[in-house]
């Protein structure tokens, strides 16, 4: 089985719709995909609808999420959430806040950027993004459409990233409190590319610890911005903690170069995954549907 745990769609930063996408995973031979969008579960029903014969699809969602250590400023990070109940009432409070807090954050950037001369208009973008959970993947493409940058990487490396003066940082969810409202849900809360340390500061293992009291269930260690020393302390690391090991892609449509697949999932892993989610179940052929979404 080839398994990829961790895609986005055009319901928030990739650009694949979910049928697109699903299209793409079972073109690359993908059994197994999960749609992971950021703070939404939108497109679950899309792939109800739209899901090929012999693919399975894990309804899941990447919740955006903060470490707090002490004496230092908050730390990104994201919360990988499977197979939980979308209806439950805190988990939906808390995503909805979420999303929220995209839209302002994005509207207060591209304020700055306009004022900065740069011809970027908001209400273009919403539009573009048609209906989408907006970030600033969105900003991105259009300086790129502007011609303010060659590429969505450049725009990130110069206008985008957290040290620019256009940065606006956003009210994420403590993960400690994200882990547990996944874990109320009936859900399986497995941290995201925990070691990149390309993409910025990282938790470390005392992190990882307290993560794991808290709840946590996984840690995602196959993925393309973890070099093989970064998978090998992950892996230990879960072996320790006693922790399931995920690999994915992270797609993102031509939002990002990461073909569908590039990291995958062991079979085994995968099952110990699906015996702990209890609040919605993969959709496939023979497995019944997540319920309502939301």
């Amino acid at each position: 089985m080839r398994i990829d745990l961790h895609t986005h769609t055009s319901v928030s930063d990739g650009t694949d719709s979910p049928a697109e996408l699903l299209a793409a995973a079972r073109a690359a031979g993908l059994d197994v995909v999960a749609l992971t969008d950021h703070d939404t579960t939108a497109g679950w029903a899309q792939a109800e609808r739209a899901r090929p014969d012999g693919l399975t699809v894990v309804p899941g969602m990447e919740l955006s999420c903060r470490w707090f250590p002490t004496g230092a400023p908050p730390i990104s990070v994201h919360l990988l959430a499977y197979l939980f109940d979308p209806g439950h009432a805190g988990l939906a409070a808390e995503r909805a806040r979420l999303r929220d807090e995209r839209l302002s954050r994005g509207e207060r950037i591209v304020r700055a950027l306009a004022e900065a001369g740069h011809p970027v208009v908001w209400s273009e973008i919403v539009e573009r993004a048609d209906g989408g959970v907006v970030g600033r993947p969105h900003v991105a493409r259009a300086l790129v459409e502007a011609g303010v940058v060659d590429s969505i990487e450049h725009a990130f490396a110069t206008l985008l990233h957290h040290r620019s003066p256009f940065y606006v940082a956003k009210a994420d969810t403590d993960v400690l409190r994200g882990i547990e409202l996944v874990r109320e849900a009936g859900g399986v809360p497995v941290f995201a590319h925990g070691l990149a340390t390309r993409r910025g500061r990282v938790v470390g293992d005392e992190a990882v610890r307290r993560m794991a009291d808290a709840g946590l269930l996984g840690l995602e260690v196959d993925h393309p911005d973890h070099d093989p020393d970064e998978r090998a302390h992950l892996r230990d690391l879960a072996g320790e903690l006693g922790l399931l090991v995920t690999g994915s892609s992270d797609y993102h449509g031509t939002n990002k170069t990461t073909p569908i697949g590039a990291c995958t999932t062991a079979p085994d892993q995968y099952e110990a995954l699906l015996a702990a989610g209890t609040g919605a179940a993969p959709l496939s052929g023979t497995v019944g549907t997540p319920g309502h979404h939301g």
